[in-house]
């Protein structure tokens, strides 16, 4: 059972941001301490990624474990309250995911995702990025 009443668990959920999270923010703070440079929220491509590598060719997004169903993560997990209607609106959002990396990829862009749970730890980010962007470049 939930703890709060509707209005205030609405009211709890209108407050979560798209932009400029604290795992956004981390991610970006380590690219920047790496050099890299990107552009932010590029409006003009599918589903807006949250970081834009012109010279990589790579959009990053940075997904909430919960909001994108974080597959074995224990920051992911189903609410008990209203289930059906949230498992309707998390699939939602990994559907729409997949249609946006698609539109990018045929646009030419190699898509990436870090998710929350991988921006704790700031070395292990920063090897993450190594990996997942500075070493694809074509």
């Amino acid at each position: 059972m939930d703890r709060l009443t509707s209005a205030q668990r609405r009211l709890c959920m209108q407050h979560n941001k798209s932009k400029n999270t604290s795992p956004e923010l981390a991610v970006r703070s380590a690219c920047h301490a790496m050099g890299l440079r990107f552009r932010l929220h590029k409006k003009d491509l599918p589903g807006t990624p949250d970081l834009t590598f012109k010279k990589y060719k790579t959009c990053v997004f940075v997904h909430g474990c919960f909001w994108h169903m974080h597959e074995s993560c224990k920051l992911s997990s189903t609410p008990k309250t209203q289930e059906e209607y949230w498992l309707q609106k998390l699939k939602g959002n990994i559907e729409r995911d997949k249609r946006n990396f698609f539109k990018l990829a045929h646009l030419g862009w190699r898509v990436e995702v870090i998710w929350e749970c991988e921006t704790k730890d700031p070395e292990k980010l920063a090897e993450i990025i190594l990996e997942r962007i500075i070493k694809h470049k074509d």
